[in-house]
């Protein structure tokens, strides 16, 4: 079914975040998946490394992160987002996360990048 997405092998980046965030356009997340489960790898701007594992369903994801950034501070938290395809066929996420291992809650877009 061609409608269907999968983020196996996908690339995206932060295109905007509330300011309790640290992902940014300068964010760059490599994705695996397998069935229904996700993991990626990212990094970039204000993140030196982070990791995140979840489940998404075709049309929503439900993962959680962990992460440190350049001031060597690691953070964690739970996200759940709106999956969606773009008209130009690029994956398109609207996500609302919260912090765990600190205060802080807000929303965020992701999108794939074409290379």
């Amino acid at each position: 079914m061609e409608d269907e997405i999968s983020f196996d092998g996908v690339t995206l980046t932060g295109v905007s975040n509330d300011e309790n965030g640290d992902v940014g356009a300068e964010t760059v997340f490599h994705f695996e998946q397998t069935g229904e489960r996700l993991y990626a790898q990212y990094a970039g701007g204000e993140i030196v490394d982070g990791h995140l594992v979840g489940t998404f369903d075709g049309t929503h994801w439900d993962i959680r992160y962990t992460q440190i950034n350049t001031a060597h501070e690691t953070a964690t938290g739970h996200s759940v987002g709106v999956v969606e395809r773009l008209e130009d066929g690029r994956i398109r996420v609207e996500d609302e996360w919260e912090w765990e291992s600190k205060p802080g809650t807000g929303e965020s877009v992701h999108e794939e990048v074409v290379e």
